[in-house]
């Protein structure tokens, strides 16, 4: 039997990219004979299909059947949580559960603060090094952490990196490129599912829109998602377009500051899978504004592409978007925060129907050859056979 103990910041309910990767690689190896797994995690406030999280509280619950160990929290500081009795819940599972394999979801420096010591001193664990993004944005936090992840670098038997631009353009995976191998995120077929239901959701939103061309958006309300940048590019857009923003806190008090007086957006705010499939179908293309590297992959960018709609992005030199989406194939690619590029783009798109549904009948190829879940399992899978 093989153990293997998944960290991450947090699991579902928390619906976040990283969260979701993490939930994916459980699932993956959940039916696979001989493997026994575990997570510790951090509790957040969160709620989702009946299941409720508390920040202050920890507690020991199943997601999808795998045990997972969600520890109370006393802050966040610049998106790192901080907990007192992480460090003692994940002593309990290095002496009790006594893992074979760790795979730690990366960047997380507290959690790596607390898991280090464990990997110096149970030598004979393999590491998993699960690299979703450079600290960026960060940047005193960067630099203070830099040791730290040469120290993640060099115990890490294997580090994943969502895509081969994302190796390329990091100072720390390009440095241990030998250790790195691609794993890309995938699309979850039950996630994405085409019902009756979201087709019907779907033409109701047609209805609420007559007339007009869709761009959509999800993502969470966070200075490199970029919204701000799609915002200012609906102004140049015809009156017959319509920007739709979905995803957590989109309907903050800032976003409806930056809205207001601009009847071209309408922010969604979080939506439930169904209802989040449904605006999939019904827009006409989808936009994706992000601006920095710490989009590394884009998920929300594949999830639109599946159901057939050409992507607008921006540039972001050394991203896994640009890898997802491709420019001129599977949609536009436009100069970084350039948001008269980026509108073009969309208008050209909106007159050009003809290239609209060659790019989107790209852009569901590319996901189905690349991205979809299974080949995402079968990595897994030979992810950790190659360490048994």
């Amino acid at each position: 039997m093989t153990k293997i103990l998944h960290l991450a910041a947090s699991v579902y309910p928390v619906r976040g990219g990283i969260d979701q990767v993490a939930e994916d690689v459980m699932r993956a190896l959940s039916d696979t004979p001989n493997i026994e797994q575990k997570m510790i995690c951090f509790n957040q406030d969160a709620s989702a299909d009946g299941i409720v999280t508390h920040m202050n509280e920890t507690v020991h619950d199943k997601i999808r059947g795998i045990e997972v160990v969600r520890c109370s929290c006393i802050a966040k500081v610049s998106s790192q949580l901080i907990s007192l009795t992480f460090k003692r819940e994940l002593k309990k599972l290095f002496e009790h559960f006594v893992p074979d394999i760790i795979i730690m979801h990366y960047p997380n420096p507290f959690m790596a603060h607390c898991l280090l010591p464990f990997l110096k001193k149970y030598k004979s664990v393999k590491f998993i090094l699960y690299w979703h993004l450079d600290i960026v944005r960060q940047k005193i936090l960067g630099k203070l952490f830099h040791f730290q992840n040469i120290k993640l670098c060099e115990r890490a038997d294997v580090i994943v990196a969502t895509s081969e631009n994302y190796i390329e353009g990091s100072k720390y995976l390009s440095r241990y490129r030998d250790k790195c191998t691609v794993i890309p995120n995938c699309v979850q077929n039950h996630r994405i599912a085409e019902t009756p239901e979201t087709q019907r959701i779907a033409s109701e939103i047609r209805k609420k829109y007559p007339g007009k061309f869709i761009s959509f958006s999800v993502g969470r309300n966070v200075a490199y998602k970029g919204f701000r940048y799609l915002i200012e590019a609906s102004e140049y857009l015809d009156d017959d377009c319509v920007v739709l923003i979905a995803g957590p806190h989109t309907r903050s008090d800032e976003m409806k500051q930056m809205t207001m007086n601009n009847s071209k957006v309408e922010l969604l705010g979080l939506l439930s899978d169904e209802e989040l499939n449904a605006y999939y179908i019904a827009s006409d293309i989808y936009s994706f504004p992000s601006i920095m590297r710490n989009e590394a992959f884009g998920l929300a960018l594949a999830e639109g592409m599946y159901f057939g709609k050409p992507a607008v992005t921006f540039t972001i030199p050394g991203s896994g978007v640009n890898y997802v989406s491709l420019d001129g194939i599977t949609g536009i690619e436009c100069p970084n925060r350039d948001v008269k590029a980026f509108a073009d783009a969309i208008m050209k798109l909106k007159n050009d129907s003809e290239l609209r549904s060659k790019l989107g009948e790209n852009a569901m190829q590319r996901v189905l050859e690349n991205f979809m879940y299974y080949k995402f399992r079968q990595r897994i899978i030979n992810l950790i056979s190659s360490l048994k």
